[in-house]
């Protein structure tokens, strides 16, 4: 199965001269989101992951199901005011400012071995400020697996202390 045919091109969105990779409809194909898990979990069988974290939002749809393949738990990484009790949180830069996320406190013990989920690795911005987080709390990160990297942007090159980096698809 070609994954890459179940992603959809939207031009100029969200600003004009950007091309977003809708995942919509691979997540509505059974077969096509099975194989993408599978893909996105498969590097990572056999590692002692003892839970999964997922960045808001598109990282808890497949973060979940990676966790449940794992047989692992996972850990909601969220923007913020949106956990109910005692949060950790990290401030990042974004292009035009900053933006905060947010884990609850007690959500990793120290040392637990831990692997971070999104579905697209484009500037690293997000992904790196998760896998601070997830360090500034005592996780042991065994690695990152993302569904899309898109190559022409710099995320992977700010990512590579955080171990495995693995994406079921480049474009």
């Amino acid at each position: 199965m070609d994954l890459k045919a179940l992603i959809r091109d939207i031009p100029d969105w969200p600003k004009p001269g950007i091309v977003f990779k809708d995942i919509t409809p691979l997540l509505k194909d059974p077969a096509g989101l099975a194989m993408a898990v599978e893909q996105m979990v498969n590097p990572f069988r056999g590692k002692g992951i003892e839970l999964v974290a997922g960045a808001e939002s598109r990282g808890f749809i497949f973060g979940t199901a990676i966790a449940q393949a794992l047989s692992a738990g996972f850990i909601p990484i969220r923007k913020p005011a949106k956990l109910p009790a005692k949060t950790r949180s990290i401030e990042y830069e974004l292009e035009y400012g900053t933006d905060r996320l947010e884990i609850h406190a007690d959500a990793i013990d120290r040392g637990q071995r831990v692997l971070m989920v999104d579905d697209l690795l484009a500037t690293g911005g997000t992904m790196k400020a998760c896998c601070d987080l997830l360090s500034q709390c005592g996780a042991d990160l065994v690695g990152i697996t993302v569904l899309i990297e898109l190559t022409f942007l710099p995320g992977r090159e700010k990512l590579r202390q955080y171990g495995d980096i693995h994406a079921v698809m480049r474009f």
